[in-house]
């Protein structure tokens, strides 16, 4: 996927994302509660609770809202049992999309978004459909700025085992594998340098394009109606979007 497209995506995501800022953390804390109750409250023993975090400092969600969520996800008893399902499906054009949930209902989850499929030229698909087009995959977004020095960078990276560090003219793009994400994220910390977006995430290995306005009018609706679901924690995608 080239840079340039990879820059785009991304303010396009931030920019639904901070347009719906409470509904982010909402979907944040749950994924923390989630892999807090299911592996411990300690991150540095539970590498999901781990990369959730790191996600969730990354938007810029306040560190006593982070504590809350493990303390109640740790100390849950009872309650709703939420289970991770991804759902694969094409968008209109053919454009691959991965949804990933937390549900406690997954007839009422896949109803919701085979719904949003079907009404926007898409087509909810198999397990493993498109997900072969995808690598999981670390991934820090870093905007360039005068107090970064490239070197240093590339340097800090490399040292916390980093697989390769993309020079781009809007920035830095950090690609890890994702055992390594959390490594490379508290390294960053510790230097000081915030990503502009951190997370594991399926990156696409081609990118589609579309031409069509009104394929263009359905992808952008998909999106959003997916987004908006409560029960659907991430969207990754190969549209091509443009600036």
């Amino acid at each position: 996927m080239a840079g340039h497209s990879k820059w785009a995506n991304i303010k396009h995501r931030k920019s639904r994302q901070d347009a719906r800022k409470g509904k982010i953390f909402t979907k944040l804390g749950k994924a923390i509660s989630v892999a807090a109750k299911q592996g411990g409250s300690d991150p540095n023993a539970n590498s999901a609770l781990k990369d959730a975090i790191a996600k969730a400092k990354a938007e810029n969600m306040p560190n006593d809202t982070i504590e809350r969520a493990i303390k109640r996800g740790a100390g849950a008893s009872g309650g709703a049992d939420y289970e991770k399902v991804t759902y694969e499906g094409y968008g209109p054009g053919g454009v691959a999309v991965i949804v990933e949930t937390l549900t406690d209902n997954r007839n009422r989850t896949a109803g919701d978004i085979r719904h949003a499929f079907d009404k926007n030229g898409g087509n909810l698909g198999t397990t493993g459909c498109v997900s072969f087009l995808f690598d999981k995959k670390g991934q820090i977004m870093i905007e360039k700025n005068n107090d970064i020095s490239e070197d240093h960078l590339m340097m800090l990276a490399i040292e916390a085992g980093a697989e390769d560090v993309e020079v781009e003219e809007e920035g830095f793009s950090i690609i890890t594998a994702p055992e390594d994400f959390a490594a490379v994220m508290e390294l960053l910390e510790q230097n000081n340098i915030k990503p502009v977006s951190a997370e594991v995430a399926m990156i696409p290995r081609t990118s589609a394009s579309l031409t069509d306005e009104e394929e263009i009018k359905f992808m952008n609706r998909l999106i959003d109606m997916l987004e908006d679901n409560d029960d659907v924690q991430d969207v990754y995608h190969n549209w091509e979007m443009d600036e």
